[in-house]
């Protein structure tokens, strides 16, 4: 396992991909950053030991800072890539962080969704990102997600459907409704992959919204199943 210098093949060595853990891991901080630039995500003790282990293993490696940036898209279970990039080459509009003299450059899209986020470091797991934030919804054409409706479904997703879910590390993301009916979400942690995450979006989330707002009468999965693989990089 290793990680890469973006923008130049020849010089990339890649730490990998990642894959969510959704759930924060409380308590673990990192070393502060730069004055008057606080951290987007917190970096534990034996993730930054790791990381430099791999850093330095590289002949360049104090030209090298961190990369981490999402390569999932809107309404999948998050994907990370980490990367080593020369710190000094990143983009403007990149966003970069000292932590405890590691260089962690994230790009200024990926800043929302990675605010608060952990990056840590296991025996068993290896290297694994918690992150409390939960995916943008994908854009469905011709689907509704800002009326009253939409609203009243979201307050019911937050106060209710997701409480329950989380028992099983999961979650769904309402994307909208077509007007007829039918409201689409997609589903990720537990839920993502699952193989009766279908009868529990069926008969779960589609009976808590029916019976409560009379206007759903069914609820549409939009999630690719097919990615939800082991939640966590090794």
């Amino acid at each position: 396992m290793g990680v890469s210098k973006g923008g130049n093949p020849a010089l990339r060595h890649s730490v990998g991909s990642l894959e969510d853990m959704s759930s924060p891991l409380a308590g673990l901080g990192a070393e502060a950053a730069p004055s008057g630039s606080a951290p987007i995500i917190e970096i534990t003790p034996d993730a930054l030991a790791k990381l430099r282990e791999l850093r330095d293993a590289e002949p360049d490696a104090e030209t090298l800072g961190l990369r981490l940036e999402l390569v999932s898209g809107p309404g999948e279970d998050f994907r990370y890539d980490l990367s080593f990039d020369e710190f000094l080459s990143a983009a403007f509009s990149d966003e970069v962080r000292t932590h405890d003299g590691l260089k962690v450059i994230i790009p200024q899209r990926d800043v929302e969704l990675l605010q608060g986020a952990t990056l840590d470091h296991t025996e068993t797991q290896g290297l694994v990102i918690r992150n409390p934030n939960r995916p943008a919804p994908p854009v469905i054409e011709g689907l509704t997600n800002d009326d009253a409706l939409s609203a009243e479904i979201e307050a019911l997703v937050l106060g209710e459907v997701n409480p329950a879910l989380a028992a099983h590390g999961g979650f769904v993301t309402y994307v909208g409704h077509d007007g007829e009916g039918t409201v689409y979400m997609t589903m990720g942690g537990g839920c993502h992959g699952c193989s009766m995450s279908k009868l529990t979006m069926l008969d779960g989330v589609q009976t808590m919204l029916s019976e409560q707002i009379p206007a759903v009468q069914r609820v549409k999965d939009l999630t690719d199943h097919t990615t939800g693989e082991n939640p966590y990089y090794s």
